[in-house]
């Protein structure tokens, strides 16, 4: 999966980037980048200064911090952007967007994570006919066979975040990811880190795994051979937790299980001694990249509070996972259709509010972009 996605020729490197072979909410609409100006603003309010870091992770060709540069135009905001990326800066970038390979030491602002955290490589693992774990091993033609049994810190994290407990049965060890969110998140002196993607909680994993391919817009096997996106839920109720022992403070990626070069991504190598591996099932379904599995944290789901709020001593919420419709509501967008005597009245007003009603519909919908979920760790400063 790193060598598909990120070695020469890999998915991730290739001149059309992300938005040739799939829509995230950065390219559905504007008001994506719009909310997350806001979102910054709100930032910036409780540092209580006018100058603030915007740190993009997995920043695609800076689509998004592009659009959040132009929406703070002429409201008092100073950001600082950056755009934290493994592929070459793209010609043409706003000159204020930093590009870089790591996210900066001592940010203070937003730290930005939209749908990165789901192309961190993964292990594979399955049960075989005893119900052992074993890691499923794949050839880049998409050939699979099990290998060895799962041991170590990889069959401890299986152990508490997806246990394997029938034959078939497959998971997705997110120990990497894990560890990729707790470095971006260590990163940050004082402000927010949120990941964005895809996800599931405990009580919710899906019984064969999530890990598919897309390519062009078309859902297809995962074969890593560099030709399409290889992607898999994340275990974000994993994540979080994951940072618990220590809450920001300006780590370097790097000495937090990163490694130089890939934005934070713990090395490939580092967890099990051998390249990573990918395999199983897609899931039902083309198309579009899916949904959510799970949503938020169900009561008792052992996966986080059952609200999906860690609170903070000091006030208010540390952590909190909840679906992107209500973090989107909160920031402003709503799929509400505009009223129809409007239409009558100022008649292009009307059409101009149904098409952005129409894209916040998009951003929000259930069964759509509106499931994914929206994990938050603010950082007192």
């Amino acid at each position: 999966m790193e060598r598909a996605l990120y070695g020469p020729g890999g998915f991730y490197l290739r001149p059309e980037g992300p938005a040739g072979h799939f829509r995230t909410s950065v390219h559905a609409s504007p008001l994506f980048a719009a909310a997350v100006a806001r979102l910054l603003g709100e930032v910036a309010d409780e540092l209580g200064t006018a100058e603030v870091d915007l740190v993009d992770v997995g920043a695609g060709r800076g689509e998004l911090l592009t659009g959040v540069l132009a929406a703070t135009e002429g409201r008092g905001l100073t950001v600082r952007a950056y755009a934290v990326e493994r592929a070459g800066r793209p010609a043409g970038l706003d000159p204020r967007i930093v590009w870089t390979d790591r996210p900066p030491r001592g940010a203070r602002g937003l730290l930005f994570a939209n749908e990165w955290l789901d192309n961190v490589p993964v292990d594979v693992a399955e049960a075989d006919a005893e119900g052992t774990a074993r890691y499923v091993e794949v050839r880049a033609d998409g050939a699979e066979r099990l290998g060895a049994p799962v041991s170590g810190p990889d069959a401890e994290w299986l152990s508490r975040w997806w246990p394997l407990r029938e034959p078939g049965a497959r998971a997705e060890i997110g120990r990497s990811r894990d560890e990729a969110w707790a470095a971006a998140v260590a990163s940050l002196a004082a402000g927010r880190a949120v990941a964005v993607d895809y996800a599931h909680v405990r009580a919710s994993r899906p019984p064969f795994g999530s890990l598919t391919g897309f390519r062009a817009g078309r859902e297809v096997p995962p074969v890593p051979d560099g030709g399409c996106d290889l992607t898999a839920h994340v275990a974000l109720d994993a994540c979080e937790a994951a940072v618990r022992p220590g809450i920001g403070g300006g780590q370097d990626p790097a000495e937090s299980g990163g490694r130089p070069g890939a934005g934070g991504e713990p090395d490939p190598t580092e967890s099990s001694g051998r390249p990573r591996v990918v395999g199983g099932p897609a899931p039902a379904g083309g198309g579009g990249r899916p949904g959510v599995v799970g949503g938020p944290y169900p009561a008792g789901g052992g996966g986080g509070p059952a609200a999906g709020r860690e609170p903070d001593p000091a006030g208010g919420a540390a952590t909190e996972l909840v679906s992107q419709r209500e973090a989107l509501g909160r920031l402003g967008v709503s799929g509400e259709r505009p009223p129809l005597a409007l239409a009558s009245t100022d008649p292009t007003a009307y059409v101009r509010r149904l098409a952005t009603a129409g894209e916040a519909a998009e951003l929000t919908a259930r069964g759509g972009l509106g499931d994914f979920l929206w994990l938050t760790r603010r950082i007192p400063g």
